[in-house]
């Protein structure tokens, strides 16, 4: 591995305009972390990957590089990209051991972040180094979010979750309340009562899109997010239908052929598949199978009804009669992604959400409760690990200016 990596960091081209750099979200200095490890300061490297990213362990496995970092590499015009994600795993993984540190001096100021995904994960953090008492809740029973119970573990092993509670969280003096739902038991207006003087919401998006076709509710049938949550807990059988044809439906598909289904068909409605190019080869590679620009008509209890489509420019679809086709399956799993559950914003005064269910918020994070910010999924939709953390770096400085700008009868 540490060959392979060296091999990797000396064909790096120590570019003076790094592309690299610019097609990541977060903005990793990524000339400068190579550039460190060949001369051999391996722990100034590690500690600068984790000031800008507190999750570059995570990201190191997860992010789409291939649109990213490496797709930007200039190597890549006419050959193989720098295979950044394996140095900056190589970096990461092994300099966390040495970080041992314990908390910071406490300002003596309360912080509540309400979820655990990436951007809780991240704000807590942050806030954490600037002193603040800060304390998670969690509606499951471990952290992690959509990064423990929406990813497989084939591609993020959860000894690396596990490994930032140890050392981000419980270190660095953060508590966590697992298994404890903000808007049931303990509402938002419990927290200012105690004192917390700012909160986080990144509650995520963990309700499923449905299609709203004949079907839907029957027994074969049932949703993507669900199933990678705790997969071990359902019985596909053999043959397997997968709707939708993105990264989380390559999740779906890729787990499902793990734990022993033998056919499985993803359908895409779009002519070619909306996951990575990575993600997709390793679908086909493994056995799955695919089918494009169907329409799902109606669920049966034996497999799907779906319609050809015509792709037009503009984005739209045209449907094909007299193509209904049945293709026959023992389940079928729905994976068109998700949006909120609206508990939170439901119960709590003077928070407000779009159409679509998202909290509303603005660049920094504010919500339209003062002291309430925002951040994650649960505001922009599902989107990526990386866009979230880079997201919630501007939004925990937003809360810190804010606490900052408490009166100082108030803040004690």
């Amino acid at each position: 591995m540490a060959l392979h990596v060296m091999d990797e960091a000396n064909r790096c081209l120590q570019c003076k305009v790094p592309q690299c750099q610019k097609g990541c979200p977060i903005n990793t200095n990524i000339p400068v972390a190579i550039r460190l490890l060949k001369e051999n300061k391996l722990n100034e490297a590690g500690k600068m990957l984790f000031e800008n990213n507190p999750l570059t362990t995570v990201c190191s496995l997860v992010c789409n590089h291939e649109k990213q970092c490496e797709g930007h590499c200039v190597l890549g015009r006419k050959g193989a990209p720098v295979h950044f994600s394996s140095i900056e795993n190589y970096i990461s993984t092994t300099y966390a051991n040495m970080m041992t540190n314990g908390p910071a001096k406490s300002n003596g100021m309360r912080v509540a972040i309400i979820g655990s995904g990436p951007a809780g994960i991240t704000i807590a953090i942050i806030l954490a180094r600037y002193g603040y008492q800060v304390t998670i809740f969690e509606g499951k029973d471990k952290i992690g979010g959509v990064l423990r119970y929406g990813i497989p573990e084939f591609r993020l092993p959860k000894s690396v979750l596990d490994d930032i509670e140890y050392r981000h969280l419980e270190l660095k003096g953060i508590k966590i309340r697992p298994n404890t739902l903000i808007g049931s038991a303990i509402s938002i207006d419990d927290l200012f009562r105690d004192g917390y003087k700012s909160i986080f919401v990144g509650t995520g998006v963990w309700k499923p899109n449905s299609l709203h076709i004949k079907g839907e509710t029957f027994g074969n049938v049932h949703f993507g997010i669900n199933y990678l949550n705790n997969p071990d807990s359902y019985r596909l059988g053999e043959r397997v239908i997968v709707i939708g044809a993105g990264n989380a439906a390559m999740d779906v598909a890729r787990t499902a052929i793990r734990k022993g289904v033998r056919h499985l068909t993803c359908f895409s409605i779009t002519k070619e598949v909306a996951a990575s190019h990575y993600e997709f080869s390793y679908a086909q590679l493994e056995g799955v199978q695919f089918e494009y620009n169907k329409k799902p008509i109606e669920i049966k209890d034996n497999g799907v009804i779906f319609k050809d489509v015509i792709e037009n420019e503009d984005g739209s679809f045209t449907e094909v009669d007299g193509t209904e086709t049945l293709y026959e399956s023992d389940s079928i799993i729905i994976s068109i992604s998700q949006g909120p559950q609206n508990r939170l914003v439901s119960n709590t005064n003077g928070l407000k959400s779009n159409a679509r269910g998202l909290l509303e918020a603005d660049e920094t994070g504010h919500t339209s409760r003062p002291g309430i910010f925002a951040s994650g999924d649960v505001v922009n939709g599902a989107r990526t690990v990386v866009e979230a953390v880079a997201h919630s770096k501007i939004v925990a400085e937003s809360m810190h200016e804010y606490m900052q700008s408490l009166p100082k009868d108030e803040s004690l």
